[in-house]
């Protein structure tokens, strides 16, 4: 793989010395986190012309990055399927802390979710007197609370996205600070279905309220084996709903990730609709929040659009299926009875969640009729989202970027002392 210091160094020119932010985000939620801190850090003084280099997506290429890998190598979930791809990732942060360590030296670097190559990274840059921060604190508070160790030899400061993790961190000894989730300061408090429901009849040009009566938001995944493991349910999930409900106008949108998940899940569409002629399935690029804010309930994969949806304020069933291996590990390595975030933020299961053989279509139908038959209990639900979303909205963005700048003038006065 090609390093590329010399031309970045012709883009940006060397004459004056312009403070040098490293950062790397593994995948689409971590993209979609940090685009905003980039944002921010344009509007601050001290950081206004900061050079931002490192992994990351397409959002924050947008506000500036210059990515020097493809953040899709990065994009594993689970132990199984890291391993395949673990060649590729070692060989990569190999490349990329000798980049930092040498002609590409940072005055900072931030560590965007991704603990596993994060810290490593983070923990060989500090040693070498390099500051590191972390956006997104690991789930130590649910599985492998061992990591806290690493953590405070590899961070400097930790910036929570959860109000309950700065405990956590100051009985360890740990600096932290609360920053909020920028998903609750992009998501309105009030959503609006009508509209959402209209936007999507105009991205896929479809007869104004063609989605009149009920919208089933469906979103499998952003990874290829998410698509491979769990869509297949999911789409057999909304044949069955639609033989529970008969004669009901029942509409099932699903936002397309990424534009290589296209193909498997219109495969996946063409032989559930072979055989299930009444079955109305529409696929969107993108639109991941229009398609949640339009839903009257939501069926979804166990991830960070779990959050979404209930800052949405959206009854969901969440749903996950991984290789049994890494189940087997995970379940010996979690202490927590839940896995979706909301279930986790609440304290208590407040959605449902069906997870490896508990994932069938009968039983997620179940759970999704449960939503639709009980309009008191979603309004209950709504309620709780709604205390939840105050909790989560801060001006994160700003937040995290002013400890980026506040982190780089530290440096520089250590430097010229």
């Amino acid at each position: 793989m090609t390093l590329l210091p010399p031309l970045r160094a012709a883009l940006f020119g060397r004459v004056h010395r312009v403070s040098k932010l490293a950062c790397v985000a593994g995948e689409p939620s971590g993209d979609l986190l940090a685009a905003p801190v980039l944002s921010a850090l344009k509007q601050i003084p001290d950081t206004s012309k900061l050079e931002v280099y490192g992994i990351g997506g397409p959002r924050m290429q947008e506000q500036g990055l210059h990515s020097d890998w493809p953040m899709e190598t990065l994009s594993v979930r689970g132990y199984v399927e890291a391993i395949k791809q673990l060649p590729a990732i070692l060989k990569l942060r190999k490349e990329l802390i000798a980049n930092l360590l040498g002609e590409d030296r940072p005055d900072v670097y931030l560590g965007i979710d991704a603990p596993d190559f994060n810290l490593g990274v983070e923990l060989a840059l500090r040693k070498a007197g390099i500051p590191t921060l972390h956006f997104v604190s690991p789930s130590i508070w649910a599985w492998r609370a061992g990591r806290i160790t690493k953590i405070k030899q590899a961070v400097e400061r930790m910036l929570c996205i959860f109000p309950f993790e700065t405990e956590i961190y100051e009985r360890a000894g740990i600096n932290s600070t609360y920053v909020g989730h920028p998903l609750a300061s992009e998501i309105p408090l009030e959503p609006n279905p009508a509209t959402a429901k209209q936007r999507i009849e105009t991205v896929l040009n479809l007869t104004p309220n063609t989605l009149n009566g009920i919208v089933v938001s469906v979103l499998p995944g952003s990874r290829g084996s998410e698509i491979e493991l769990i869509a297949p349910v999911f789409f057999e999930t909304m044949a069955e709903l639609v033989k529970r409900m008969p004669g009901q106008p029942l509409h099932f949108v699903i936002p397309v990730a990424t534009p290589r998940l296209r193909a498997p899940l219109e495969l996946l569409l063409k032989s559930t609709a072979a055989s299930n002629p009444g079955l109305k399935i529409y696929l969107i690029d993108g639109e991941a929040d229009t398609v949640l804010e339009a839903a009257d309930v939501v069926l979804i994969a166990s991830g960070t659009a779990t959050l979404q949806a209930a800052l949405w304020k959206k009854p969901m069933v969440i749903s996950y299926k991984v290789p049994w291996l890494t189940a087997q590990i995970m379940k010996r390595q979690g202490y927590l009875p839940y896995v979706g975030l909301p279930n986790i933020l609440c304290g208590k299961f407040v959605v449902p969640e069906l997870l490896q053989d508990d994932a069938t279509p009968s039983k997620l139908a179940d759970a999704l009729l449960v939503w639709l038959n009980n309009p008191g209990k979603v309004a209950h639900l709504k309620t709780r989202f709604a205390e939840m979303h105050e909790t989560l909205r801060r001006p994160t963005g700003l937040l995290v970027a002013q400890a980026v700048a506040q982190t780089i003038n530290a440096a520089k006065n250590r430097t010229t002392v």
